[in-house]
């Protein structure tokens, strides 16, 4: 009988493979970075024959580090980076282009054009997305239209797309010989392309958008059997989770009431509120989209604060203005002052998401004076990821009309105790970081062990959830106040920048 459950976390710079037991504890963990590719401004590219070697590898190694067997494994999950597009030819496995990153915004001017004509909020009821360079369509219809002989073989059949979960998948399950091409509903509902309430591809967007359906995956639940590996350190184990990796937090956090909501503090920063089965369309600037769905069982619906810049900001001080060596060494930097020294850090790099949904916007640094050192600059980068929480957070209460009594936290900054007391002060709600703070692998893991028995049902997964530290406010509200007016008085500044 197998004893662990496997979780595939392709994410925006590392792959990871992490085997779990049955109470959502880390058994063994292998992780690989990957090249990040700027050819132009406003360009992210990653190459997904790259992304597929790191895979294979950190299976084998996290598999090899603990002796582990193909049958030691009851099923594979899968979360990804979600958005990231890539299309490659069905009979030689090859992209046609490198992958084409959720942070790209060379569609800029499709997004205006469309928007021009019925506005940014045009396919907004169908699909519970702004148009926006973030989601996958308009990517899959750039490398169509820019790429040589890319739209003829789309045509004629030849080539597929995906996000990572579905290149993953398919080259899991065997590729040209026989991989399957699937996606599930939580990743088709980045694509802009689905119908959120019929949870099918949407024939009148694709034509408006030039796609041809032949290229698209099967959509399917979150939580099933989709096929058997071939890779040789889990041969024969069965793939059966695939999830966002925002979703797949959600679902590791164990958020399976409507009102309950995580954020996850990564590359950004994203949170999702559970809204049940009910599609609750956004008057705020937070994205509808589907939170999961098990199989044989109705789509449960989630709000979505998305932020773009938050943990890359604090990369960004490391690798473009060396103020620190290594990205732990904010913390320490930050805690040299006592204060930001009047400093506010708008990282709108790539434009702001919600709640504005800006693509002109462009980062500012306000209220800079002589007295300012850069302990106060690596305080403000903290702080920003703080206040652009508070914003989502803001306009999720004022959407969902629920008040949360907490906020439940993962990712890689949830570490770094200055900003979670941050955070819980500029919120004035407590922070909660979970025992298990890898909940994006862990909620693959889950939704993959529900479809084959591993585990009995979600009340399961709820009993291994446990707190391992609470933070709770500590500001007075007028300090409180006068910095969050400060914040949103520099984030006008940013406005309109690109003209």
């Amino acid at each position: 009988m197998a004893s662990y459950i496997g979780a595939i976390d392709q994410g925006t710079t590392s792959s990871r493979f992490i085997v779990f037991d049955r109470t959502g504890r880390i058994v063994s963990v292998a992780q690989k970075e990957h090249e990040q590719i700027f050819p132009k401004p406003g360009w992210v590219e990653h190459d997904p024959a790259e992304i597929w070697r790191r895979v294979e590898e950190v299976i084998a190694e996290a598999m090899q580090a603990k002796g582990l067997l193909p049958s030691d494994l009851a099923a594979i999950g899968i979360t990804n980076q979600r958005e990231t597009t890539v299309v490659w030819n069905k009979k030689t496995g090859q992209p046609v282009y490198n992958a084409i990153v959720w942070q790209d915004t060379r569609v800029g001017d499709m997004v205006a054009q469309l928007a021009a004509n019925g506005g940014q909020d045009r396919y907004r009821a169908k699909t519970g997305l702004p148009l926006a360079t973030y989601f996958s369509g308009l990517k899959i219809r750039w490398i169509l239209n820019n790429v040589e002989g890319a739209r003829a073989a789309a045509e004629a059949g030849d080539l597929l797309f995906g996000n990572i979960d579905t290149f993953v998948i398919w080259n899991l399950t065997g590729g040209v010989n026989g991989g399957v091409h699937i996606t599930d509903v939580t990743n088709a509902s980045r694509t802009q392309l689905m119908d959120l309430s019929t949870l099918q591809w949407d024939d009148k967007i694709l034509a408006e958008f030039g796609i041809p359906k032949c290229m698209l995956p099967q959509i399917r639940s979150s939580s099933e059997v989709y096929g058997e590996a071939v890779v040789p350190a889990v041969k024969g184990v069965v793939v059966s989770g695939d999830l966002g990796d925002q979703q797949a937090a959600l679902f590791g956090q164990a958020c399976f009431k409507p009102g309950e909501a995580k954020n996850t503090y990564g590359t950004g920063c994203f949170m999702l509120m559970n809204t049940g089965e009910k599609i609750v369309p956004s008057k705020c600037g937070l994205l509808t989209t589907v939170g999961y769905k098990l199989n044989g069982k109705p789509a449960v619906y989630a709000l979505e604060g998305s932020i773009a810049v938050t943990g890359s900001l604090v990369q960004w001080l490391r690798d473009n203005l060396n103020i620190i060596e290594k990205s732990s060494d904010i913390e320490p930097l930050a805690r040299t002052v006592n204060d930001n020294g009047g400093v506010y850090f708008v990282p709108a790099f790539s434009g702001l998401y919600a709640p504005y949904w800006k693509d002109s916007a462009r980062g500012v640094i306000a209220g800079l004076t002589r007295f300012v050192n850069k302990g106060h600059i690596a305080r403000a980068v903290l702080e920003a990821t703080a206040f652009q929480v508070r914003e989502v957070l803001d306009a999720m209460e004022q959407d969902s009309g629920i008040e949360l009594a907490n906020l439940r936290t993962d990712g890689g900054m949830v570490v770094n105790h200055l900003l979670m007391q941050f955070q819980s002060n500029i919120l004035n709600k407590p922070v909660v970081r979970p025992v298990v703070q890898e909940t994006t692998a862990l909620g693959a893991a889950y939704a993959a062990g529900l479809a084959v028995g591993f585990f009995k049902d979600t009340d399961e997964l709820i009993a291994n959830w446990a707190e391992d530290h609470r933070w709770k406010p500590s500001m007075d509200e007028e300090k409180r106040n006068s910095l969050y007016h400060f914040w949103k008085k520099a984030v006008t500044r940013t406005f309109d920048w690109v003209e």
